[in-house]
């Protein structure tokens, strides 16, 4: 029994949330090899080789590889797959995009968005927003499983010194190609693993009022998160939602703001270590999760927030 982890990568390094995968993946079993598909990618699988537990690394470099094509990361997946008992990669749109095709065409039932490895075959994973647990147990012979990464420690990102072996790449998918991506630069943190979030919800009241979260994300160094309601009214675009729909966040510290806390929303964050929420409405379902509540108006409660931060003049880094 062996696992294959599908790396996630930009061709230079390795996404943060691999190295959240290899810890889950090394608890399903110790012989752990990862895959890595890339286009000019050696510093990735020297990367990936480096990682501890990691035993072996296959490396396929071909210009097919150049932009993640679900349909070509099949073909060279499943070339791989009859020699390991599982296959895993991460529960975010990469995984969600690439998993389900490999189990459909490995005549296996997909094990998704697991936050916990009983044993090889028994794994926990949410339901229904993150309100129960199922402890699903999978006997098919063959196990197609995603990772909720921000529910695992990082694996380190030295200290291995795994092979790395070359392998000839699969059949390019012909009805499908990339045609460009279009990425948000920000200097920020990344939302999916920065330490500190603050989000805003409906109760911002336009997009305008956000930059009260910008000057106070700037002073902590913190991502900046929104509710769907937020979001589908306009104030702020869909990368920073936060929810069942959109991103998982695990921060040590969660500042909600004019939140009030639907289900939805709270699938997203309420396993942050520290939760703070900042709302007018005393009975707001946020203050249900939250460690430390503020029932004040958010327009007066945020300028006080960033004077008191100016006084410290310090940047968490």
């Amino acid at each position: 029994m062996s696992v294959l982890l599908i790396a996630e990568h930009n061709n230079k390094e390795l996404r943060p949330f691999t190295y959240n995968a290899v810890s889950a993946a090394s608890k399903i079993d110790e012989d752990l090899h990862i895959l890595v598909l890339g286009n000019k990618s050696e510093t990735v699988a020297k990367s990936a080789s480096e990682i501890p537990n990691v035993k072996k690394v296959i490396h396929v470099d071909n210009e097919i590889y150049e932009n993640f094509i679900a349909e070509n990361y099949t073909s060279a997946i499943m070339k791989h797959a009859d020699t390991y008992s599982h296959i895993v990669c991460s529960a975010n749109t990469f995984g969600k995009n690439l998993m389900p095709r490999i189990a459909a065409l490995l005549d296996t039932s997909q094990v998704s968005d697991i936050i916990k490895v009983i044993s090889a075959d028994t794994f926990l994973r949410p339901i229904y927003a993150g309100n129960a647990f199922a402890t699903v147990k999978s006997n098919d012979k063959k196990k197609c499983i995603t990772i909720r990464p921000t529910s695992f420690e990082s694996a380190a990102a030295t200290g291995g010194s795994a092979e790395i072996v070359k392998s000839e790449p699969g059949e390019a998918f012909k009805n499908s190609k990339f045609l460009k991506r279009e990425e948000v630069k920000s200097d920020r943190p990344e939302l999916g693993t920065a330490r500190v979030v603050i989000s805003g919800g409906r109760g911002m009241q336009n997009s305008e009022n956000f930059k009260l979260i910008s000057a106070i994300a700037d002073k902590l160094n913190a991502a900046i998160g929104a509710s769907r309601a937020a979001v589908d009214a306009g104030y702020i675009t869909n990368e920073h939602q936060v929810g069942q729909t959109g991103k998982v966040v695990v921060p040590d510290l969660y500042i909600a703001v004019g939140i009030s806390g639907a289900i939805q929303h709270l699938a997203g964050m309420k396993e942050s270590k520290i939760i703070v929420a900042i709302n007018k409405d005393g009975e707001a379902p946020i203050f249900s999760v939250a460690d430390y509540g503020l029932e004040a108006d958010l327009f007066e409660a945020l300028p006080q927030f960033l004077e008191e931060l100016n006084k410290l003049n310090t940047i968490q880094k």
